[in-house]
Formats: structure tokens, C-alpha cells, sequence
């Protein structure tokens, strides 16, 4: 019979505003959020999905973490799905600020080694800021913004805006 480990899953979220954005509206974008499993992070951006050790970006700890559960999946397994995502879903000109983020790609992680997605809160705040009429004034300028990792995946930290 094999031998089934489970793995604990976190999901690491970064106030990329520092804290300027809860003080100027509960409603601006601010929240970079990353899947911890196995004794990685695991992130998308503007250079695909990357990875390095829990803390290792250039954004140093995160905020907050949430612990979204456990996984039987086998890391060789999930690698494996990494793979399929970096070469379809997940390929760096796929990257967009208010569509298709680290958010979505957090959730669908989580969705697949928990079989729940992250708190919605996360997920809907893209939607909420744009139906919002300063949303839409800021609409062209964020639409402009990509996350550019450097380095060898992911390990020298996460890169410039």
C-alpha cells in the first residue's frame, strides 16, 4: 500500500501599497497573494509562474497568511501540473493586472490541491475597483502595469514594475 503524506498549503498575501491602500479606500488594489507548498512559494507575474524559497521575493515576508488546508498531492505530481499551466494558461504574455493574475492563479492552485479556492474577498477585488467611477479613471494606468520576476526561477527575487 503507498505511503500517503499530506502537505500543508498556505496561501501568502503581500500589500503591495504597504498599508496606503486600506487608508485611502478599503477598495484599491493592493494584494499580491502566492501558494506555499512542499517548502516553496509559488507565484505568477509578468515572467510566468516562478518560484523560490517561503519569503524570498524581493517583497521579503508576507502580510498574512492563510492556511488553506492540506494536500495528498505528490510534489512530482503537482510539478508535473505546473508545467501544463506554464505552457498554456499561465505563459507570461498571459499575464493581466485585473483578469488573469497571481490571484487567479493562487485560487486554481489552491482549487487543485485542496479542492477549495482562496477567499473571494481576494478575487472579486479587481471587479469591485473597476466598477467604480475612480476605477475606471485609473483603468488605462493599471491596464499598463505588469509584474516582471527576475532571475533563475524566481530565486533572485521578485522583479521590477
Amino acid at each position: 500500500m503507498a505511503d500517503r503524506r499530506s502537505f500543508n498549503v498556505k496561501l501568502f498575501i503581500y500589500d503591495l501599497s504597504k498599508g496606503l491602500a486600506r487608508q485611502l479606500s478599503p477598495m484599491m488594489l493592493g494584494e499580491h497573494t502566492s501558494i506555499v507548498v512542499y517548502g516553496e512559494e509559488y507565484f505568477f507575474g509578468g515572467g510566468g509562474i516562478l518560484s523560490c524559497f517561503p519569503g524570498g521575493t524581493i517583497l521579503g515576508m508576507s502580510d498574512s497568511t492563510v492556511d488553506l488546508g492540506n494536500t495528498e498531492v505528490p510534489r512530482d505530481l503537482f510539478q508535473e501540473y505546473l508545467s501544463s499551466l506554464r505552457e498554456s494558461t499561465y505563459r507570461p504574455e498571459k499575464y493581466h493586472l485585473f483578469e488573469h493574475n497571481c490571484n487567479t492563479f493562487s485560487s486554481e492552485v489552491a482549487q487543485f490541491l485542496t479542492g477549495t479556492k482562496i477567499p473571494s474577498y481576494i478575487t472579486d477585488l479587481p471587479s469591485e475597483v473597476l466598477a467604480t467611477p475612480f476605477g475606471q479613471a485609473l483603468r488605462p494606468f493599471l491596464d499598463s502595469v505588469t509584474i516582471t520576476p527576475s532571475g533563475d526561477n524566481g530565486m533572485n527575487g521578485y522583479g521590477q514594475w
